[in-house]
């Protein structure tokens, strides 16, 4: 197995996950700023969490790029702090679908490409996998 190839890959898929995480929740909180309803079941998320979000991502990827390119560990673990800052801010996001438990709360909303607790499940866990992964690369020197 090439270890960079792997490492690469995953870099492109953190980048994705940071830009769908935008596109998603970017638009859901800028449609809720002038609304006053959400879906019963569904806990709410501050706009600051997905901004920040998305600049400790972006931060992160490209620091993480430069990590990658120079070989340089320091930078590395550096991007590292980046990856599990990122990947608990994510969780946080993703905790929004937690049953609220309430007594007449309705069903959450159907799971499809743009809603739904599906793709924010699947890109999420994979972040923290993923961020595993980087550390291991990182620790072992295999950058």
């Amino acid at each position: 197995m090439e270890w960079s190839n792997v490492t690469w890959f995953l870099t492109a898929l953190g980048a994705v996950v940071v830009l769908l995480t935008r596109v998603r929740l970017g638009a859901a909180t800028a449609a809720a700023a002038g609304e006053t309803t959400r879906t019963s079941g569904v806990a709410g998320y501050s706009g600051a969490l997905v901004r920040v979000h998305t600049t400790v991502g972006v931060l992160t990827l490209i620091v993480w790029v430069v990590a990658l390119v120079t070989t340089q560990e320091l930078i590395a673990y550096g991007a590292l702090a980046g990856w599990w800052l990122l990947a608990a801010v994510g969780l946080l996001l993703l905790a929004r679908w937690l049953p609220s438990g309430g007594r007449h709360s309705e069903g959450k909303v159907a799971d499809a490409w743009g809603s739904g607790a599906g793709l924010s499940l699947l890109g999420h866990l994979g972040m923290v996998i993923g961020v595993c992964y980087f550390t291991f690369v990182t620790v072992t020197e295999r950058l």
